[in-house]
C-alpha cells in the first residue's frame, strides 16, 4: 500500500506541476508585441490541445496505478463513473452569479474518499460535461487542472464525523473559500493576454512587471471583475453542503465500506506443518 501511496502522489504532483506551469508560462514568454495585438480572444488556443492531453493521460495514469495496485477496484472505478456523470449534469443546474453545484461532489469526494479520488473527479466531470454540453475550448483543460484541486484540496480537511454538526460547518467553510479559489485562479487563464485599453494600467497585466506589482494589479482586477461572481459560487457550495453535505457523505460512506477492500498477507501458525 505504501508504494501505491507514493505513486498516487508522484502522479498527481506531476499533473499538478504541468497545471501550475500552464497556467503561469505567459508571464514569462508573452512579449508587448504579442500582448499589444490583442490575443485575447485566442489565448491558449495553440497550447490547450497539449495540455488537455497530458492532463487526461494522467488521470487514466491515476486510475490504473490504483487498479494495480489495489488501492481502487473495479467497483469503485464505477462509482467514480458514476459520480463523474452525476456532476456533469450538476454543472447544468442554473444559479445566481457564479454559483454552480459542480463543486459540491469534488469536495464531499475529496474529504470522503481521499486527494486523488478527488482530483479525478473535479477534473473528469468538468471534461464530461464541456462535451456534453458543446462547451470545449481552450479554457477547458484549465477549468479541469482547477476543479481537480478542488477536489485534491479538500482530503487536506481531517475526519471530523466524530463532532458531528461540526463537520458540515467547517465543510461549507471550506466550501465557501474554494469557490473563492476557483475563481481568482481560473481568472489567470486569460488576464496576461488581455490588451490594456489606452490610459489604463492599474489592473492590467504587461511584460516587464515585477512580482509585487502584478499582484497588486491582479487584486484590483480580481475585486472589478470576479469578486461579485465568486461570492455567489462561495455562498452556493456553502449552502449545498449545509443541506445535503450530511446525507450524501452517509452515503459515500456506505459504499466506501462496502466497495473498498485492503489485502493482507496470509500469517502461518507456528508449528503448522505443510500439507
Amino acid at each position: 500500500m505504501r508504494q501505491a501511496g507514493w505513486m498516487n502522489t508522484l502522479i498527481i504532483l506531476a499533473a499538478s506541476a504541468v497545471g501550475v506551469a500552464a497556467f503561469l508560462y505567459p508571464f514569462f514568454t508573452l512579449s508587448p508585441d504579442q500582448q499589444m495585438a490583442g490575443l485575447a480572444a485566442r489565448a491558449h488556443a495553440n497550447d490547450a490541445p497539449l495540455v488537455l492531453i497530458i492532463l487526461v493521460v494522467f488521470c487514466l495514469g491515476a486510475i490504473l496505478a490504483n487498479l494495480g495496485s489495489g488501492e481502487m477496484n473495479s467497483k469503485m472505478v464505477a462509482v467514480l463513473g458514476v459520480l463523474v456523470a452525476m456532476n456533469a449534469v450538476l454543472r447544468a443546474i442554473p444559479g445566481p452569479g457564479g454559483f454552480s453545484a459542480v463543486f459540491f461532489l469534488p469536495i464531499l469526494c475529496g474529504y470522503a474518499y481521499g486527494g486523488v479520488f478527488g482530483f479525478l473527479l473535479g477534473a473528469l466531470s468538468l471534461l464530461v460535461s464541456a462535451l456534453m454540453g458543446g462547451g470545449v475550448g481552450p479554457w477547458l483543460p484549465y477549468q479541469m487542472f482547477t476543479a481537480g484541486w478542488v477536489g485534491l484540496a479538500s482530503a487536506w480537511i481531517p475526519d471530523l464525523r466524530r463532532f458531528g454538526r461540526l463537520e458540515s460547518i467547517v465543510l461549507a467553510v471550506w466550501g465557501a473559500v474554494l469557490g473563492m479559489v476557483f475563481g481568482a485562479i481560473m481568472n489567470i487563464w486569460f488576464w496576461p493576454f488581455v490588451m490594456p485599453p489606452a490610459g489604463d494600467s492599474t489592473m492590467y497585466w504587461s511584460a516587464g512587471l515585477g512580482m509585487r506589482e502584478t499582484l497588486k494589479r491582479y487584486a484590483v482586477f480580481y475585486v472589478a471583475t470576479s469578486l461579485w461572481w465568486d461570492l455567489g459560487r462561495a455562498g452556493g457550495n456553502a449552502l449545498l453542503i449545509l443541506l445535503f453535505g450530511p446525507a450524501v457523505l452517509k452515503v459515500l460512506r456506505r459504499f466506501q465500506a462496502r466497495f473498498r477492500f485492503h489485502i493482507t498477507p496470509a500469517v502461518e501458525h507456528a508449528g503448522a506443518e505443510p500439507d
